[in-house]
């Protein structure tokens, strides 16, 4: 990739774009996520823990349901559309889900569509980032669009966890209604939909085939959901590990996970501009993938022979480098999809992340259960090492 030559011009504008898009995926991880917060205040008002998490489950469920079909809306109407639509769905249901809150079903309900709702973020916003920026900025402009969803679980923690201990449930979920609103009326004010040639001329150019003719983008998928075991295996059990086998106390164990999440959006940044001046997203996603294995067979010896202070500095490289795949992954799809298809290749590969995800606390529970945090952090190193040659290098579609 040559920058040197008559490079684009990145202006004013494309930086709205980017602020915006990624403030509407924000209001979604906060959705998305922050019915999680809701937990404690629940199991306060008598209900169980399996009833608990069931609520915090409903808006994953209806994201997940919802992806590809918000990905294909993108592609056929537009992201400035998707969007807007979008985050006012996500405030307007939110808003029920306040008038309901002290109805079980009816909450799981609202819950679920507004996750539903929620779901139109994760591609539209990609497709703006992807559309509207240059090549030889796209990586980094995406890396920074991948922050939102740390930013949208810290200011749901921030937020919604506290309320709704303190003010109930329905205060709570205000949040995210405001927060989607404020986001919508962004999106009117600001988004407007990347250049892209007529169906007609699309359609000469053989633009409106589908591009899973060939492996690449399932290759992808495939690496991408493999890298997605090590990346939540981190998230879901550092606390777990820090206190209940290195001692730690609960309050310094959660000061350290919500550090290395902080560090981890950086390293979403950092991938992405890795990208842009090597002129490639795979090879560093491949760069990634050794990188994670490495960590996480380090992680397991060092956990197994005792050296703690080794293996903490292990556990923060490995949270921040079993994220950084996710931008890359991402902007490689939309930029080989095109403008199309990229939003239903987009809603297929977060499907199978979150597919994938929804696995990993059940089957690394069991793991460490029977076989103890060092073999199973090892038996994690397996997921990255598969992945690795997954990733489709050699031929690599050109940036343009």
């Amino acid at each position: 990739m040559d920058t040197a030559v008559a490079a684009p011009r990145v202006t004013a504008r494309h930086w709205s774009m980017l602020a915006v898009a990624t403030a509407a995926q924000v209001s979604g991880a906060c959705l998305a996520h922050g019915a999680a917060f809701l937990i404690p205040a629940l199991q306060s008002q008598g209900r169980s823990l399996s009833t608990a998490g069931l609520v915090a489950s409903m808006p994953l469920i209806g994201t997940m349901l919802a992806l590809v079909a918000w990905g294909a809306a993108a592609d056929r109407y537009g992201e400035r559309l998707v969007l807007i639509s979008g985050t006012v769905g996500v405030a307007l249901s939110s808003a029920l889900a306040v008038a309901v809150a002290d109805h079980l079903g009816a909450l799981c309900a609202a819950l679920l569509l507004a996750g539903a709702f929620a779901a139109s973020t994760n591609s539209a916003s990609g497709r703006v980032v992807a559309g509207w920026f240059p090549a030889h900025r796209r990586g980094l402009a995406m890396g920074i669009r991948q922050m939102a969803q740390p930013l949208g679980v810290g200011l749901a923690a921030a937020t919604m966890a506290p309320l709704a201990i303190s003010q109930g449930i329905a205060t709570a979920l205000w949040v995210p209604a405001v927060t989607a609103a404020v986001a919508a009326l962004a999106c009117a004010l600001v988004v407007a939909d990347p250049p892209r040639p007529s169906r007609a001329d699309a359609q000469a150019a053989s633009q409106l085939a589908h591009p899973y003719g060939n492996r690449y983008l399932v290759r992808i998928h495939l690496a991408s959901m493999l890298l997605v075991v090590p990346q939540f295996t981190v998230w879901t059990f550092a606390l777990v590990w820090l206190v209940g086998d290195l001692g730690w106390s609960a309050g310094a164990a959660g000061g350290l996970v919500a550090a290395t999440q902080l560090l981890g959006a950086v390293g979403r940044i950092g991938a992405g501009q890795l990208s842009d001046l090597v002129g490639s997203r795979l090879r560093p996603m491949r760069w990634v993938a050794i990188v994670a294995a490495a960590t996480m067979v380090g992680l397991a010896v060092t956990d197994r022979l005792g050296w703690d202070v080794v293996a903490v500095v292990l556990l923060v490289v490995a949270t921040v480098v079993t994220v950084a795949d996710n931008g890359l992954a991402f902007t490689a799809i939309a930029e080989q999809a095109g403008p199309f298809w990229s939003g239903r290749a987009l809603g297929i590969q977060n499907t199978g992340q979150y597919l994938t995800a929804s696995t990993v606390p059940p089957l690394i529970g069991g793991a460490v259960t029977l076989l103890g945090f060092p073999l199973a952090f090892a038996l994690v190193a397996l997921c990255p090492v598969v992945a690795a040659p997954l990733v489709p290098v050699e031929g690599e579609a050109p940036l343009e």
